[in-house]
C-alpha cells in the first residue's frame, strides 16, 4: 500500500493513503449530522447529561464531528502502533503504517510463523484500543460539565474505541481476531494448513458480513469485500512461501546460456519484431557483455512507428535495474517483483556479471509443478531441489 508520508515514530514511518483525505471529511460529516442522536445514545450509555440544544446549535455539529474523525482516526493509529511495536520487540521489522478508508494497516516486511508471537501481536492492537477507550471515559468523568463538547468527545471516543476492538476480534482474517484464531490453530497444524483454515472462516464471515451491509450499511458491504480479498491473498502467500521452502532463484531461473538479450545499439524496429516472433515483452541489455539496462515492451510504446529506425535500444531502456542473487529465495523474488511493480529480475553473481534471469512466469510454474508433485511437498515438507527435475530443468 503506497501513501503520502507525513512523518515516523519509534523508527516507523506514518503515511496517509489517499482514500484516507477521502473518507475523514466524510467521517466528520456523518458524526456532525448525527449528533442529535449520538447524545442521547451516550447518555444512556454512560448515564450523562450533556445538552443536546447546546451542542447542535450553528456550526457545532460540524466541530464535534471533526473533532471526533480527527481522534478516532489517531486511535487508530496507535492502535496499529500496539501492534507494530509489539513486532519490534520480536525482531521483525515494520515497513510502515499506513491510515485509508478501512481505518489503518501495519504492513510487516516479514510475518510471524511462531504462534505465541503471533498471538500477542494481534491481541496487542485491540488491548491498546481498549485502554484508549479506559482513558478516554476516566477523562469524560473528569472533564467539566462546563465543557459539554469536550465531553462530547471523549465519550464518542470511549464507546467507538470498544466496539473497535469487540469488531476487531471477529474471526474474520486478516483482521486481529482471524490472526488470533489462526495462531491458536497454528499451535497443533503446520502454519499453512492454520492460515488456509483461517483465511476460510475469513471468508465466511466478510459472506456474512457483506449480508448484513446489505440491510444496514454499505460500508459494511465495501469492508466484507476487502476482507475477502485479504484472506485470499494471504492464504495464498503463505502456502506459496511454504511450497518455496529450500527454493533458490537459481533453481527455477532461466540461465544465461538459454536467454534471449538485446545490445543497446539494437534498434527499435528490430526489438519489436523480435518481441513478435520470441513471444518476450521484456529483455536484459547488454554491452559488451555487461547488463547495462532492461526494456520492456511498455518502454517502446512512446516512439512512433516512423520513427523506431532512428532510435535505440539504449535511448529507451531503464537503466536503474533491480537485480537478484541467485542464492536468494524464490519467495524473496515474488517480493522483490511485488515491491518493485517488474515482472522478470535479473540475476546476477557477486561479481555483477547476468547470470539468469526469473520472472513472475518461472515463479508460477514452478508453483504449480510443485503442487502436483504432491501436497505434502507443497506444504513445506520438503522436496528435491527443482533443478534436479528432468521434466522441469529447461522450458
Amino acid at each position: 500500500m503506497r501513501g503520502i508520508r507525513i512523518g515516523s515514530a519509534f523508527g516507523i514511518p506514518i503515511k496517509l493513503d489517499l482514500t484516507f483525505l477521502l473518507v475523514l471529511p466524510l467521517f466528520a460529516w456523518l458524526i456532525g449530522a448525527d449528533v442529535g442522536n449520538l447524545i442521547t445514545v451516550l447518555n444512556d450509555v454512560f448515564d450523562a447529561t450533556m445538552p443536546v440544544d447546546v451542542l447542535t446549535v450553528g456550526s457545532m455539529p460540524w466541530i464535534l464531528g471533526g473533532a471526533a474523525a480527527t481522534g478516532l482516526f489517531f486511535c487508530v493509529l496507535l492502535h496499529e502502533f500496539g501492534h507494530s511495536l509489539v513486532a519490534m520487540h520480536y525482531g521483525y521489522h515494520i515497513d510502515s503504517i499506513t491510515l485509508w478508508l478501512f481505518g489503518g494497516v501495519a504492513r510487516f516486511t516479514e510475518m510471524p510463523e511462531n504462534w505465541k508471537q503471533e498471538f500477542t501481536i494481534a491481541v496487542a492492537g485491540p488491548i491498546v484500543s481498549v485502554a484508549l477507550g479506559v482513558v478516554s471515559y476516566v477523562a469524560f468523568l473528569l472533564a467539566p460539565g462546563s465543557l459539554p463538547s469536550v465531553q462530547f468527545v471523549l465519550a464518542y471516543l470511549a464507546m467507538t474505541n470498544i466496539v473497535l476492538a469487540v469488531f476487531n476480534m471477529m474471526p474474520g482474517f486478516p483482521m486481529d481476531g482471524g490472526r488470533v484464531l489462526r495462531a491458536l490453530l497454528a499451535r497443533t497444524r503446520p502454519h499453512a494448513r492454520a492460515t488456509q483454515i483461517a483465511a476460510e472462516v475469513g471468508k465466511l464471515f466478510a459472506v456474512v458480513l457483506a449480508i448484513v451491509g446489505l440491510f444496514a450499511n454499505l460500508f459494511l458491504v465495501a469492508l466484507a469485500f476487502f476482507i475477502y480479498i485479504g484472506a485470499s491473498s494471504e492464504a495464498q502467500q503463505t502456502v506459496m512461501k511454504a511450497a518455496f521452502q529450500d527454493v533458490t532463484v537459481a533453481d527455477i531461473m532461466t540461465p544465461a546460456a538459454e536467454l534471449d538479450t538485446v545490445t543497446a545499439d539494437t534498434s527499435l524496429t528490430t526489438l519489436s519484431d523480435r518481441m513478435f516472433h520470441e513471444r518476450h515483452t521484456g529483455y536484459p541489455v547488454l554491452r559488451q557483455g555487461s547488463l547495462v539496462g532492461m526494456v520492456t515492451l511498455d518502454d517502446t510504446r512512446e516512439v512512433r512507428d516512423v520513427e523506431r529506425d532512428a532510435y535505440r535500444v539504449e535511448d529507451v531502456m531503464a537503466t536503474d535495474v533491480v537485480t537478484i542473487v541467485p542464492e536468494a529465495d524464490a519467495m524473496d523474488a515474488l517480493s522483490t517483483m511485488q515491491r518493485e511493480s517488474v515482472g522478470r529480475l535479473p540475476v546476477v553473481d557477486d561479481a555483477g556479471e547476468l547470470v539468469g534471469l526469473v520472472s513472475r512466469t518461472d515463479l508460477m510454474r514452478a508453483f504449480n509443478i510443485i503442487q502436483t508433485r504432491g501436497s505434502a511437498a507443497g506444504m513445506g515438507a520438503g522436496f528435491d531441489r527443482l533443478s534436479n527435475d528432468a521434466d522441469f530443468a529447461r522450458r
